[in-house]
This record gives structure tokens, sequence and C-alpha cells, in this order.
């Protein structure tokens, strides 16, 4: 992988958790686990847990997994989330997002259209937008 390659894919939207995964069972990381320290082997898909809107802790967790243990599975966000964390959610890592039931889905794709680009790097853009500039 080149620094100018996506480390995570763009973010899939879902109204409900698939019933079953070809890739298996997910991995379901609890808010208060170290993604550091937790094995990976034969791992395709990790569930992160927002268990309210306002605990961010999920966030923390995907940038680990996709920068400092290179984890290239897929990253699913559940519980209560929300449109207006969509945008970050792309940023940071995570490959999917399970919609809280009353998120509409237009909406939605609308929050993940409105910014194109940002100033620094993240999970979709690794370098900066000014060293891109430099390239």
């Amino acid at each position: 992988m080149t620094e100018s390659e996506p480390i995570a894919p763009p973010l899939r939207l879902l109204t409900r958790a698939p019933s079953a995964d070809t890739a298996g069972e997910p991995l379901r990381l609890a808010n208060d686990t170290d993604a550091l320290s937790v094995s990976l082997q034969g791992v395709a898909v990790i569930e992160l847990d927002f268990p309210v809107f306002t605990d961010g802790r999920a966030f923390s967790q995907a940038v680990q997994l996709r920068k400092r243990r290179g984890f290239v599975g897929e990253i699913r966000a559940t519980g209560d989330v929300l449109v207006d964390q969509l945008q970050q959610m792309q940023r940071v890592g995570f490959s999917s997002a399970v919609l809280r039931a009353d998120q509409n889905l237009v909406h939605a794709w609308a929050q993940l259209s409105h910014f194109q680009n940002f100033y620094q790097g993240d999970a979709q853009r690794q370098r900066p937008r000014f060293a891109m500039a430099q390239a």
C-alpha cells in the first residue's frame, strides 16, 4: 500500500445489520476494549458500538485498527448511529454504518457528499491536502 492509497473503502450505509456475513461472525468490540491488544487472527468484520450518540470511543478504536494495526477488513458502526456522525466515520476508517431506525437514508447520502476534500489526511486520503498539491 502506498501513501496515496486509501486504508479504508468508502463508507457503505445500511438500514439494518446484515443477518449473516459471508465472512463469518463479526468480532464485536466493547467500547472499553483496547483495540491494540485484541487478536485479529482470521477476523474479516469488526463491529464497533455507539451505545449513545455522545460516546465517541468507537472513533478512536477505528483509527487504531486501521492505522496502527493495519486492519483491512470491514469495520462496521452499530448502535446509536446518526447522520451527523457519518462524515467522521468515513474519515477515521469505518467501512459501513448501520443507521439508527429513525435516520433518513437520503439525508445520510447528502451528508457524505457535502464535503469532498479535507485539509488533513485521513483513512481515505492519507496525505494532507498541501502535500498532495506539491506532488
